[in-house]
């Protein structure tokens, strides 16, 4: 197996501990040709579509992506702004934000602020999750925790981030040490910080009569076969609705997104908004699978869902925006990256040690 370049190594380096972030990803451009290459790595993804590639390549590539993509890129322009894809932006600043709090939580405990480098790697599109890995490598990162910003674990998302990175290591010579968080569905600071971001905007806007928790939906038979993201969603609501005090009677669940004629996991959200269209009074949406608003929020939820809403009768609708840069979040996110860093660090060796280590290092016919 051919090997890729490793980046310059030193024996007086200061090795550091890298953080992947990940996301799911977004075309790079609302156009037509954008969406098509961004559909065609999504849509080839084995952990995506479960199809076995003889059937589905066909329809792949004969129908899906001949006529999905201008359909899509559609929906893109609706939610674009002048910075681009809400999501990317929203993940950068998230990124930028991460390093900064964990910075601290390292400087509080003793350790250097820079010790840990976060880079920013997209499972789909760019910057690809590989991209991430290099640059971390290249800043002397032997050992890696990757964090893919999926709360609830399913094996078409999250799983499918473990299969990027072992797939782009898999031509490493020199592995990094690999950390893998692989679902925060239940973690303290995550439910805070969704109960305080929607108890903000409650406040701001006042109450609804209903709360519809939103999240995407996946196969029906994928939880069958074993993928728990169906119960961690009811677990991560569950936890969610207790934090802000509701009665069974204020809140539903429901999950959206879905594709194809398969059964999916229901009940569909766009059945419940139609339902509760009916019903009259207000309905807020709140997405809680989502960390960063992305077209699953700002358009399905917010133009298609709202459409579907008020065309069965209702008229109340809003959207509660993700929690992209709220600073609970932030927090909350810091502390789970801190907490699964336990055990590897450490303070890094004195210049002095350094330097000893690359004397002898040089003394044995090392040439760096």
């Amino acid at each position: 197996m051919a090997h890729r370049q490793e980046p310059p190594f030193t024996h007086d380096r200061a090795p550091r501990i890298g953080i992947l972030v990940t996301n799911l990803g977004t075309p790079d451009a609302p156009t037509t040709q954008a969406v098509r290459r961004y559909l065609r790595q999504f849509l080839s993804d084995p952990r995506v579509v479960e199809i076995a590639p003889w059937a589905w390549k066909p329809l792949l590539h004969g129908v899906i992506l001949n006529t999905r993509p201008a359909q899509s890129a559609e929906r893109y322009r609706a939610i674009w702004t002048k910075d681009g894809s809400p999501l990317m932006t929203h993940s950068l600043r998230q990124r930028t934000l991460l390093l900064g709090f964990l910075g601290q939580h390292l400087k509080r405990a003793g350790y250097p602020a820079d010790l840990c480098p976060v880079e920013l790697g997209m499972r789909y599109g760019n910057p690809s999750i590989g991209a991430a890995l290099d640059k971390l490598r290249a800043s002397h990162c032997e050992k890696i925790l990757v964090l893919p910003l999926y709360p609830q674990y399913s094996a078409s998302t999250t799983g499918s981030t473990f299969d990027a990175v072992a797939a782009h290591l898999s031509h490493a010579r020199r592995l990094p040490g690999l950390r893998f968080v692989e679902t925060f569905h239940g973690d303290e600071g995550y439910i805070q910080a969704l109960a305080q971001n929607v108890n903000d905007y409650w406040t701001k806007h006042g109450r609804p009569h209903k709360l519809l928790v939103s999240f995407h939906g996946v196969p029906r038979r994928t939880l069958d076969q074993g993928d728990p993201y169906h119960c961690y969603c009811q677990v991560t609501a569950r936890l969610l609705v207790r934090e802000l005090g509701l009665a069974p009677t204020q809140w539903t669940l429901a999950f959206q997104s879905r594709f194809g004629r398969a059964q999916w996991l229901g009940p569909y959200t766009a059945d419940v908004l139609k339902a509760l269209g009916k019903e009259g009074g207000r309905v807020d949406v709140f997405c809680p699978g989502f960390v960063t608003d992305c077209l699953e929020t700002l358009e399905e939820i917010g133009i298609e869902g709202q459409a579907l809403f008020r065309a069965a009768g209702g008229k109340d609708f809003h959207v509660i925006p993700c929690l992209n840069e709220h600073p609970r979040w932030i927090t909350a996110l810091a502390d789970l990256a801190f907490r699964n860093l336990a055990g590897w660090l450490a303070k890094p060796a004195d210049t002095d040690a350094r330097e000893l280590t690359q004397v002898r290092a040089k003394a044995m016919g090392a040439k760096q």
